[in-house]
C-alpha cells in the first residue's frame, strides 16, 4: 500500500473518489429524503460503490500485464453482450426514454456503455499494435463487425455520448500512431457529415442543439435545464454559497445529482472551487498522457493514451453541457456524479493506468538486474561460474 501513496495519480484518483461522496451526499439530500424518505439513501448506495470501486483498482494494478495484454480482447465483447442484454425484455432498464441499464440483484442496475468504452481501448490499442496473438487469425471484416456492431447498438438504445466519444477516442489513436492523413481526412469526411445526420435527423437531439443555441427561446422547456445551471454559477460567484448551502438543487436544476452535479459543485464551492476542481482532473489527464509517453512498449502507450483521452472528453463534455458551451447530453461528471457503474468504472480504467505505470518500476528493476547478471556473450555469469567450479 505504501508503493501506491508514492504515486500522485493513485493519491489524486482517491482524492477524487472522497470529493466524489462528499458532492452526492450534497446534491442528492433533499431529492432523496423527499423521493426514498432517507437523505442518505444515494450516500450509502455511492459509499458501498466506492468501496468496491478502490478495491478494483488494487486489484487491477496487480493483474500481470501479459494477461491484459493477450486477453483484453475478451472484455470488448464482454461489454458487446452487455450492451446486447440491455434490449433482453426483464434484463434491461429504461429510464428517461433510454435503455442503458441491466437490472442486477439487491436493486442494482449496470450500464455495459461504461464497460465498452474502456474495452475499445483495450482491444482497439491491441488490433494497433498486435504481433502475434489469438487474433491474428481472424479475416479483417470480421473484425471491423465486431468492432462496429456494439456501437451501433449504442444508438439503438440510444446512447449517442458514448458512441461520440469511442469514435473521437479511436481517431485519437489512429492520429497519435502515425497513420496517414489521406486515411485521417477521409474518415472525418465520412464521420463529420454522418454526426451531422446523427443529430439533425433525431427530434430530440435537434431540439437540444437548438435550446443549446438559444436557450431563452423556450425557458421552460427545452432550455430549462441549461438556464438553471449558469444561474447556479452565477449564484456562487467567487468563494461559493458554502457546501450544501446551494439552492439550485432545491427541484431548480433537474439531474443535480447526477449529469448537472457540477453546477451544484459551482453553486456551492464557487469559481475558486470550479477551477480547483477542473485543475485536479486536468492534473489526472496530464498524469495519463505522460504515463502513455513514458511507456516504451507500443500497446502500453496506445492503451494509456486511449485511456487518458477517454476520460478528458468525459469531463470536457460534461463540463461544456453544464456551462452551456456544448448542447444538452446525458453523460455523468466522472468521480462526482451519483453512479456505481461509473465509478467502479472508472477505477478499473486507472487501475490499467496505474498497472502501466507499476511495470515500469519492474522494466528498471529487470534491465538493472538482468544485465548485470549476464556475461560477454550473453550467458548467465551465474551458469558460466557454476561451469567451471564443477
Amino acid at each position: 500500500m505504501l508503493r501506491y501513496l508514492s504515486s500522485s495519480l493513485f493519491l489524486a484518483i482517491i482524492t477524487l473518489l472522497g470529493i466524489g461522496l462528499v458532492q452526492v451526499y450534497s446534491s442528492s439530500f433533499i431529492f432523496a429524503i423527499e423521493s426514498y424518505g432517507d437523505g442518505l439513501f444515494f450516500f450509502k448506495r455511492q459509499f458501498i460503490f466506492a468501496i468496491i470501486a478502490v478495491a478494483v483498482l488494487i486489484g487491477t494494478i496487480h493483474i500481470p500485464f501479459r494477461y491484459i495484454e493477450k486477453y483484453g480482447w475478451t472484455l470488448w465483447f464482454a461489454a458487446a453482450v452487455g450492451v446486447l442484454a440491455t434490449f433482453v425484455p426483464g434484463l434491461g432498464v429504461r429510464v428517461g426514454g433510454a435503455i442503458r441499464w441491466i437490472q442486477l440483484p439487491f436493486g442494482i442496475r449496470f450500464e455495459p456503455a461504461e464497460l465498452l468504452k474502456i474495452a475499445f481501448s483495450v482491444w482497439f490499442a491491441s488490433l494497433m499494435c498486435r504481433k502475434d496473438n489469438s487474433l491474428g487469425r481472424v479475416k479483417w471484416h470480421w473484425l471491423v463487425l465486431a468492432l462496429i456492431a456494439p456501437l451501433l447498438l449504442l444508438l439503438k438504445q440510444p446512447d449517442f455520448g458514448s458512441f461520440a466519444i469511442i469514435m473521437m477516442v479511436g481517431v485519437a489513436l489512429l492520429f497519435a500512431f502515425g497513420l496517414q492523413w489521406k486515411y485521417i481526412a477521409g474518415a472525418l469526411a465520412i464521420m463529420i457529415p454522418a454526426f451531422y445526420f446523427l443529430v439533425m435527423l433525431v427530434p430530440y437531439r435537434r431540439a437540444r442543439v437548438l435550446a443549446f443555441l438559444d436557450p431563452w427561446a423556450d425557458p421552460a422547456q427545452k432550455g430549462f435545464q441549461v438556464i438553471q445551471s449558469m444561474l447556479s454559477f452565477h449564484s456562487g460567484g467567487l468563494t461559493g454559497a458554502g457546501l450544501g448551502q446551494g439552492q439550485g438543487k432545491l427541484f431548480f436544476l433537474p439531474e443535480a445529482h447526477t449529469d448537472f452535479t457540477l453546477a451544484v459543485f459551482g453553486e456551492e464551492m464557487g469559481f475558486v472551487g470550479f477551477v480547483a476542481i477542473l485543475a485536479l482532473y486536468g492534473f489526472v489527464v496530464f498524469r495519463g498522457i505522460q504515463i502513455a509517453v513514458k511507456a516504451e512498449e507500443p500497446y502500453k502507450r496506445a492503451l494509456a493514451l486511449g485511456l487518458s483521452v477517454t476520460f478528458a472528453l468525459s469531463v470536457f463534455i460534461n463540463s461544456g453541457v453544464v456551462m452551456g458551451l456544448l448542447p444538452t447530453k446525458g453523460l455523468t461528471l466522472p468521480f462526482l456524479s451519483y453512479g456505481g457503474s461509473s465509478l467502479v468504472a472508472l477505477c478499473f480504467m486507472f487501475g490499467l493506468i496505474l498497472n502501466i505505470e507499476n511495470s515500469f518500476e519492474e522494466d528498471r528493476f529487470s534491465k538493472r538486474f538482468g544485465q548485470s547478471n549476464m556475461g560477454p556473450n550473453g550467458q548467465s555469469r551465474w551458469k558460466t561460474s557454476k561451469v567451471k567450479n564443477s
